[in-house]
């Protein structure tokens, strides 16, 4: 996936998350992420109840909506909901129909040496500061080439917008950030800034991080504190 992170000056970006202490975030323990792709051509299924994974895990899961952009719905609602690096996000889940919702569902483990905290600063300016922390405790090599994404996602209540379901809708992602650090300094930071979605609501944003092998195997979630994990199925 590529990196859609734009720059601006690490002094305003520290200053962004200082002034923003209750942003800081805590990792989350899901059991399983679902990751749900929506054609940007469908919009009776965003108006839909999702369908259920088959099979089903057992445990909580943290869930993710993406909306996948279509030259045909460049003007819709639904296609001011999605990017354009959703598309290979949802290629890699399988071949997505304009009239369905694809899952893809992946385990996570239940304890791992891999820590992940994320946070966020104020917009300011048109941007918003993001923040990835990932620390490894232990003395096992790590999986080559793992990389951590950060992703601004707009919480979606039920009834809001036309979804039936509690929705955190992936907005915009930064990423991949490379991790090499760890094998030494068991502790790697990235600090980064990204444009604000001109068509989300900034009261309903949040920040999601997550690890992943380069083979796109998720390893760990996590959610800023305050945010409450929208966990629904």
């Amino acid at each position: 996936m590529s990196q859609i992170v734009l720059r601006a000056p690490t002094g305003v970006l520290a200053l962004a998350l200082i002034v923003a202490p209750a942003a800081r975030a805590e990792c989350v323990a899901p059991q399983w992420l679902l990751e749900r792709f929506t054609s940007a051509d469908c919009e009776a299924c965003w108006q839909a109840v999702p369908p259920t994974p088959t099979p089903a895990l057992r445990g909580t899961p943290f869930v993710l909506d993406w909306v996948v952009p279509s030259a045909g719905a460049a003007q819709t609602p639904m296609a001011r909901r999605g990017f354009a690096e959703a598309a290979p996000r949802a290629a890699r889940a399988g071949s997505l129909r304009s009239d369905e919702v694809l899952t893809q569902s992946t385990p996570l483990a239940a304890r791992s040496a891999l820590r992940l905290k994320v946070e966020d600063g104020p917009a300011w300016n048109g941007y918003v500061a993001l923040k990835l922390e990932a620390r490894y405790d232990s003395s096992r090599p790590l999986p080559p080439g793992l990389a951590g994404y950060l992703a601004l996602v707009e919480r979606v209540g039920a009834g809001d917008d036309g979804s039936p379901v509690a929705r955190q809708l992936v907005r915009a992602v930064v990423g991949p950030l490379p991790l090499d650090g760890l094998a030494q300094e068991r502790k790697v930071d990235h600090l980064r800034a990204t444009r604000l979605p001109e068509t989300a609501n900034p009261e309903r944003l949040t920040v999601v991080g997550w690890l992943e092998t380069p083979a796109g195997r998720v390893l760990s979630v996590a959610a800023r504190a305050d945010s409450d994990c929208q966990r629904t199925p």
